[in-house]
């Protein structure tokens, strides 16, 4: 196997010096790539960004990422990469390194293509760089050194993933070694369509706990190739840390303990880091040959399909109090409407008859205040319970996300707030009624700086970014949070603040649901975050 240290064991050359000799790097190309380090490195932050908005793009490589803090820490790399790429000495110390990087995407299971897709997208990037700022008798040489760097890079990163495949193999082949001859090879042939036909998990345990049978939906779910699975701790391998109710319930059937059907809901961690909802049964096998499965897993995915729960439950919820609050709407607001009449013309009254008595005007504006005030509270029952059908039109996201922040801006003024906008680079329409959308985004960030104001100096952040299948919309402040993280906060009538109606995140709720998105809270004091999903459906 080719190493980076110094050859192979026969005494050959280095495979990554027998790379750079092939494509004939040379000194001048190493100051050629210098010199492209001293006109392009203040844009590299701006090309980790372009990469990784291509990244979310597309399903296959999107699908590794863990989460926005993986890509916040990836980005960070990849900076430090396109340094060390233009100015790096190109040794055993630098390819180990390289080859590092490589290994790690095959980890992390990023599928081989896009090494190569992933290093064009960089090395256009870069080319704008020698196009729009490298002088022009220096630009073929610095284009030159650019190919030739690159390619040496890809090859060193795919002999990882060659690396990787080899030892898949062998592992496979001493598993298939040990198993020839015992009565689960014959079962495993026999029954293998309808196992890997199954639409629910099928994962076959021996009496250590470690994977013997692994169907298509298990490696559908988990992200897990069969081969990876095999052999690997179930419990180590699959179950998240709040699954401890299911690693014991494990324990007890392997050990002879259990009731030999337990029925259980857990979380099952991805190989890309993420968790999904599965419905378990665990069924014992007592009458076995050492070696053979002991404990049958069977899984069904319920990820989507409690989220579906949640979402229709408080569609439910929303639609009951909707129906309440447009015939209580109905009823006050016609003698709503006659009593400010009636006040209205009796302070006029009694200014018109001499009568100055402070006391007497004032509780004549308290009464005309919280009848507007009631008037107000009607209107938005009336918003509520009646909500108009969508007007759908193509928006600009980055001219409805500055035009909501321009909005916002006297309010996080006047209390000190620092307003942040943070949007992909490339412009993105969608396909939605802009009016809701701007009002979703304008109550989250009017309560984000009511959030904060109390403590001043204090920050919120409106962000969007693209997936693969949606488009994410985050209002993020550093306050103090909520009191309780599961508050029904988009329950109608249910409000935190001492004089709010309850209805403001309600009707955010709806129109988000309107647009067949979603949205989430977390708040861990601090930040608090609200999440809005939107389908790609409404994108173009």
């Amino acid at each position: 196997m080719a190493t980076f240290d110094g050859g192979d064991a026969d005494g050959a050359e280095p495979m990554h010096a027998e790379m750079m000799r092939y494509v004939r790097f040379a000194e001048d190309d190493a100051e050629a790539l210098a010199l492209l380090h001293r006109y392009g490195q203040d844009r590299f932050d701006r090309i980790a960004t372009v990469f990784y908005e291509r990244t979310r793009e597309h399903e296959g490589a999107h699908a590794v990422l863990r989460d926005e803090a993986q890509v916040e820490r990836l980005h960070r790399s990849l900076v430090r990469w396109l340094h060390r790429f233009c100015t790096g000495a190109r040794d055993e110390a630098y390819f180990a390194e390289t080859a590092k990087v490589g290994r790690v995407h095959v980890q992390v299971g990023l599928p081989q293509r896009y090494v190569f897709t992933a290093m064009a997208v960089l090395r256009g990037e870069l080319d704008l760089i020698i196009d729009e700022k490298v002088p022009d008798k220096k630009r073929a040489a610095v284009r030159r050194a650019l190919a030739k760097a690159l390619h040496v890079e890809i090859g060193v990163m795919l002999q990882t993933y060659h690396d990787d495949v080899i030892d898949r193999i062998r592992r496979f082949d001493r598993m298939e070694a040990d198993m020839r001859g015992r009565a689960l090879a014959s079962s495993e042939r026999r029954y293998v369509h309808a196992v890997d036909l199954a639409s629910f998990m099928l994962v076959g345990l021996d009496a250590s706990g470690s994977v013997r049978l692994f169907n298509r939906e298990a490696e559908r779910v988990t992200g897990f190739a069969r081969d990876e699975a095999l052999g690997r701790s179930f419990v180590d391998l699959l179950l998240a840390e709040t699954a401890r109710q299911t690693a014991e319930a494990i324990d007890r059937e392997l050990g002879g303990r259990g009731r030999g059907h337990d029925t259980l809901r857990a979380d099952l961690l991805t190989r890309a880091g993420k968790i999904r909802k599965v419905s378990l049964q665990l069924v014992r096998v007592d009458d076995l040959d050492p070696g053979d499965v002991a404990l049958f897993v069977y899984a069904y995915d319920i990820t989507d399909e409690i989220a579906m729960g949640e979402r229709v439950r408080q569609s439910e919820k929303l639609a009951a109090v909707g129906t309440l609050a447009a015939g209580l709407a109905h009823e006050i607001r016609n003698p709503l409407n006659g009593a400010q009449l009636h006040v209205t013309f009796l302070e006029r009254s009694l200014k018109k008859a001499g009568i100055h008595q402070e006391d007497v005007l004032e509780a004549v504006r308290v009464v005309d205040d919280e009848i507007k005030r009631l008037s107000q509270l009607v209107n938005e029952f009336l918003d509520f319970a009646r909500p108009r059908p969508l007007d759908l039109r193509a928006h600009s996201l980055r001219a409805l996300c500055e035009r909501t922040v321009q909005l916002v801006g006297p309010q996080a003024t006047a209390t000190h707030t620092s307003l942040t906008l943070q949007l992909p680079v490339t412009d993105l329409t969608l396909e939605i009624d802009g009016a809701k959308i701007e009002q979703v985004l304008l109550n989250l960030l009017q309560n984000a700086i009511e959030a904060v104001g109390p403590i001043g100096g204090g920050h919120v952040v409106l962000r969007a970014r693209r997936k693969p299948h949606e488009l994410v919309l985050e209002v993020e402040d550093d306050g103090p949070g909520l009191a309780d993280a599961t508050a029904p906060i988009f329950d109608a009538f249910f409000s935190t603040k001492p004089q709010g109606t309850g209805l403001g995140l309600a009707i955010v709720h709806r129109i988000v649901t309107d647009h067949g998105g979603s949205i989430s809270v977390e708040s861990r004091q601090p930040p608090t975050v609200f999440r809005i999903t939107l389908p790609l459906t409404h994108l173009s």
